[in-house]
This record gives C-alpha cells, sequence and structure tokens, in this order.
C-alpha cells in the first residue's frame, strides 16, 4: 500500500469541538456597548455554545425544525429589529417603565431572551423552557459579570428569565421585551427551518405548513408600530401563522402594536386564498 494510501479519519470528538468553538452569533449592535459585550461575552462562553449544539442534537434525535445557534442567531435578529421598530412607534420597553434603565438595556434582555430561549433543548424537549430557565440561571452571571454591577446585573437577569419562559404556548409575559422574544422565536418560520422533518420523511401539519412559507418580512407598519407580512407558495402555511403566529402573539403587551398580513403567491392557489389578515 503506497504511502498515504491509508489515512486515519478525522477524530470526530475534535471534529465536534472545533464545530461548537467555530460558532459566532452576530446581530447590528448600532453602537450599543452593553449589546456588544453581552454578544461577545455568549461568543467567547463554550457552555452556551455547547448547549446550542446539543439542542440540535436533540431536534434531529426527534425528527425536529433546527434549533441549533443558525435559529439562535435568527431569533436574535428578528427581536432586535421589531424592538426597535417599537422603540421608533413610542413603545417604551419595561426597562424603562418599571426599572428607570434605558432602552439599550432592554436591547440586552431582548438578546439574552432570543440566545437562551432554547437552551433546555440540550437536556430534553419536554419542558425545555423550564431546564432553560435554571441552565441560564447558571450563565448569565458571568456573561453580565462585566456590564453590570448590582442591582443593575440581577434585574436584567431576572428580565432575561422572564421572557424565556415567557416564549412557551401558554407563557403570558407581562413585558415588551418578553413579547418580543416569544414573537421572534415564532418569526423562524421561513423556507429552510423544516428541511430535517421533511428530509426524514415525517410530514405533518406542522411541517407541511413550515414548508409552505416562503419569506417574512418585517417593517414599520402603517396603523401599528411593527407590520409582519408573510409570503407564502401554498394556503397550507395559514396553519403556521394562525395556530402558531398569533398564539404568539394574542395574550402579550404587543398585540396592539403588531399587524400581520399573509398572502399567498402563485397562480395555482390565487383562487383558494389571496390573502390573510390577524384580527385586530
Amino acid at each position: 500500500m503506497s504511502e498515504g494510501a491509508a489515512q486515519n479519519p478525522k477524530d470526530p470528538v475534535k471534529q465536534t469541538r472545533e464545530g461548537i468553538l467555530s460558532t459566532e452569533v452576530r446581530a447590528p449592535t448600532r453602537g450599543n456597548r452593553r449589546l456588544e459585550s453581552f454578544l461577545a461575552a455568549v461568543n467567547e462562553d463554550e457552555q452556551v455554545r455547547t448547549w446550542w449544539y446539543m439542542a440540535q442534537v436533540h431536534a434531529e434525535r426527534l425528527g425536529m425544525s433546527d434549533h441549533s445557534w443558525v435559529h439562535m442567531q435568527i431569533v436574535l435578529n428578528i427581536a432586535l429589529r421589531i424592538s426597535r421598530l417599537l422603540s421608533k412607534g413610542g413603545v417604551e420597553p419595561a426597562m424603562v417603565t418599571d426599572h428607570g434603565m434605558g432602552s439599550r438595556d432592554a436591547e440586552v434582555v431582548v438578546a439574552g431572551g432570543a440566545l437562551l430561549h432554547d437552551v433546555g433543548m440540550s437536556i430534553h424537549r419536554a419542558d425545555h423552557e423550564a431546564y432553560s430557565l435554571f441552565l441560564a440561571r447558571e450563565a448569565l452571571p458571568r456573561l453580565l459579570a462585566d456590564i453590570y454591577e448590582e442591582p443593575e446585573r440581577s434585574i436584567v437577569i431576572a428580565e432575561i428569565l422572564h421572557a424565556i419562559i415567557g416564549h412557551r404556548r401558554r407563557g403570558q409575559p407581562y413585558t415588551v421585551e418578553a413579547g418580543i422574544v416569544r414573537v421572534a422565536d415564532a418569526l423562524d418560520m421561513a423556507e429552510g427551518r423544516t428541511r430535517i422533518p421533511l428530509e426524514a420523511g415525517q410530514e405533518g401539519i406542522h411541517s407541511i405548513s413550515a414548508a409552505a412559507i416562503d419569506q417574512v418580512h418585517i417593517s414599520a407598519g402603517e396603523e401599528r408600530a411593527v407590520r409582519i407580512e408573510i409570503e407564502l407558495n401554498n394556503s397550507a402555511g395559514i396553519f403556521q401563522v394562525d395556530d402558531l403566529l398569533a398564539t404568539k402573539i394574542r395574550d402579550t403587551p404587543l398585540a396592539e402594536h403588531i399587524e400581520v398580513l399573509a398572502e399567498v403567491k402563485g397562480e395555482s392557489e390565487k383562487r383558494l386564498l389571496t390573502g390573510f389578515r390577524l384580527p385586530g
């Protein structure tokens, strides 16, 4: 056998470690130094990045949609987009109204909720929101150590934990920040997130309806602070909008500040359904 013909396969443990350590979430911070420092701390934290890795391992074991760091980054960016549109529309977050802090502190809360809301999936799918609470409670003191002093640090931690538990189906978030995380999580619905269950042949209403969503556009609304427009390739996507997104928006402080419009694209579907608007 010639030299080099037989090569040892790459060490799978080393591959896993390299994959975890190469993970980096990004988002526009717009000069928010506290948000910049928080994202840097998260990106340097091996434990948080390993939780993201394990969350995706369990998602693949269950044939579920993406729950990797990619999902966290998408939710983070959607959440910050909604947060800034609400602020521009005059909607004040709890960090301002309840604690006398600032909108930039609210962005840290939103980012913390977005990045840590699903880390409990690293333990188990059932009750993962509750597991996310005690994992996040372990991580947040060190992630925020160089950003806040007491009592502000504990206030930020408590509000992040509230945002995490508020993303479950009947979470009933009390704050604007928690509502943002809840809605942003639901808005990671564009094509691509259903790849795993569909490739595994698991065709249910959730995977089929999610696959019917092409794009999600978030902008300033005409009548409300935020407008969400969803492009569908098939009317099956209405289940995703009405059953999942609408459920996430209702019973939150955001309900009166968001307008949602879903439209079906494509000639074959126009006769069945051309548009759908969530009732105000």
